[in-house]
């Protein structure tokens, strides 16, 4: 029997997607002449489900409890649980529910001002609250049948998103690798759903989530293929190297859709391997797949968003490359960090699209540029030891032992990086000792940032994702150690582009990374040879002559 504050706590939840879909599935009849009215009720629509969403997460802040609500529900054969339209409430969902609903809503009030004008513009916000109803449902769902049904369902909408533009042959191709991408995450992702309900006889979230904390001895086979299997449907959703093309192509889709794509739906994998973290936190063979998938990704994103001269591509390799990032430290059993890097992502990334326009003012505004000397290489290791001993430093402050925690301190290697441009900013400038001291404050600032935000969503996520997995076989140490390795070289690299320029092999490099390095290209011919693109005219207005 229901609480009545829990009751609250699922009325507002349940109200958060029902909204959206409502006014997808009825708001249609207002997408002709009614287009603007069409945009002020999504507008109105999707601000109200961020209200209802962040009352929630307040009120089960306050004293909610985990639970699972099943209204309705159908077995399936073979003893493998049934397929329930049910909802998980735990701290995850409603902390998702909020950074959704609030994304959701900034996007949508945005389209409105962007497309004003736009004959189709009934048709696109249609499209833009069933895709957000369809990820709100997602989060909230605590079947995983229903999970996968939902899946499939977000990434058919945000097809009719992305082909917005139809005439446009850089759309249609984007969309298409899209289509087989999902298409074969999502057929993985079903069949490892199946596996895990023949195996375990459940297909509920919390069931599963208490019956693999009580599990003893080795994983089971079958779970051992699934798991596997929700890698591929992660790094797929994630677009992972090599497999990022579509993400980097769907430029040609309005602003707003590259910011709902890059800010909430790309973070799916990442989402989906935190639901799955009580099987993948068992794995150890998938998660250190799902870590060396992540790093990968990390190394070659990160150098070729360098090279990029489009702000909008800038931007796509940078959410590949954080999209990795996410990946590993899911794949270190990081499960509460990768939770706070979705959820500050999510935040930056709507905000780097929604201003990219802004951006390009900044880069053609004269800007006055000081001399800078060149750090000596005594410098340089002076101020990489100092960053690394204040980030073991103020990780012991927090209670976090280097041999107990070292996946935590080997992804803090990225904050130290991170301390070490800076200070080295201040040598270059010459600006004096005032300076340097003011930004190892701000160095200090950031560290202590990092692992007191990290100890806050261990805090709150404690009850809701499995414990932190200890490193104890040699590969692992390796992987740890290979995470370090890979953060420094790439500070190394980036603090010597301009010397590095100078050499040919490194120009010829430089090339290379700026076409991807040609990963994307069969892709795009095989695809092109076998599904030949067939656009749309574009329709010219009327009284307008060519």
């Amino acid at each position: 029997m229901l609480s009545n504050l829990n009751f609250i706590i699922l009325a507002l939840i349940s109200a958060v997607p029902l909204l959206l879909w409502v006014m997808g599935m009825f708001g249609s009849i207002l997408s002709g002449e009614h287009a603007q009215r069409m945009a002020r009720l999504s507008n109105g629509a999707a601000g109200l489900s961020f209200i209802c969403a962040a009352l929630a997460a307040l009120l089960y802040a306050a004293d909610g409890n985990s639970l699972t609500v099943t209204p309705f529900s159908f077995a399936l054969p073979g003893n493998m649980g049934a397929l329930a339209l049910s909802i998980y409430i735990n701290a995850v969902t409603v902390l998702m529910l909020s950074l959704v609903s609030f994304v959701g809503f900034v996007v949508s009030r945005y389209a409105r001002n962007y497309l004003q004008g736009e004959k189709n513009q009934g048709r696109f916000y249609t499209w833009l609250n069933l895709t957000l109803a369809s990820i709100l449902t997602l989060i909230i769902s605590g079947n995983m049948l229903m999970f996968v049904l939902v899946w499939m369902t977000t990434s058919l909408c945000l097809h009719h998103l992305l082909m917005f533009y139809p005439e446009r042959t850089g759309a249609v191709l984007a969309a298409r690798k899209k289509i087989i991408a999902s298409r074969v995450g999502e057929v993985g992702l079903l069949i490892a759903v199946l596996l895990i309900g023949s195996t375990l006889h459940t297909m509920e979230f919390e069931t599963v989530f208490h019956t693999m904390a009580t599990m003893t001895g080795p994983l089971p086979a079958a779970l051992q293929w699934a798991s596997g299997l929700i890698v591929l449907a992660a790094a797929l959703k994630s677009a992972q190297f090599p497999l990022q093309g579509w993400l980097i192509q769907v430029m040609e889709a309005p602003t707003p859709v590259s910011a709902l794509l890059h800010a909430g739906i790309v973070n799916g994998g990442a989402f989906l391997i935190i639901r799955m973290s009580p099987l993948m936190s068992q794995s150890v063979n998938a998660s250190n797949a799902l870590a060396i998938i992540g790093l990968i990704t990390i190394a070659t994103a990160g150098l070729i968003m360098l090279t990029q001269t489009s702000i909008k591509v800038f931007l796509a390799w940078t959410t590949t490359a954080q999209m990795g990032f996410m990946l590993l430290e899911c794949g270190l059993g990081l499960y509460s960090l990768a939770m706070l890097h979705l959820v500050t992502h999510s935040l930056y990334k709507a905000h780097a699209f929604l201003s990219s326009g802004s951006g390009v003012d900044i880069f053609r505004a004269p800007a006055v540029r000081s001399a800078q000397s060149t750090p000596t290489f005594w410098q340089w290791l002076v101020v990489l030891a100092f960053a690394s001993l204040m980030t073991i430093g103020v990780g012991a402050a927090f209670g976090v032992a280097l041999e107990s925690q070292p996946a935590l301190y080997a992804l803090g290697t990225i904050v130290t990086v991170a301390m070490t441009q800076l200070l080295l900013q201040s040598f270059k400038a010459g600006m004096g000792a005032a300076f340097t001291l003011r930004t190892a404050g701000l160095s200090a600032l950031v560290c202590t940032a990092y692992f007191s935000l990290h100890a806050a969503f261990h805090f709150m996520l404690e009850t809701s994702l499995p414990a932190i997995r200890m490193v104890t076989s040699p590969s692992q140490f390796a992987l740890v150690g290979l995470v370090m390795l890979t953060f420094f070289s790439i500070l190394l690299i980036q603090q010597n582009l301009p010397n590095l320029a100078k050499y040919p092999m490194a120009r010829r490099a430089y090339v290379h990374l700026y076409n991807g390095l040609y990963v994307d290209i069969p892709f795009s011919r095989l695809l092109q040879r076998f599904w030949p693109i067939q656009t749309v005219p574009y329709a010219q207005p009327k009284g307008v002559q060519s």
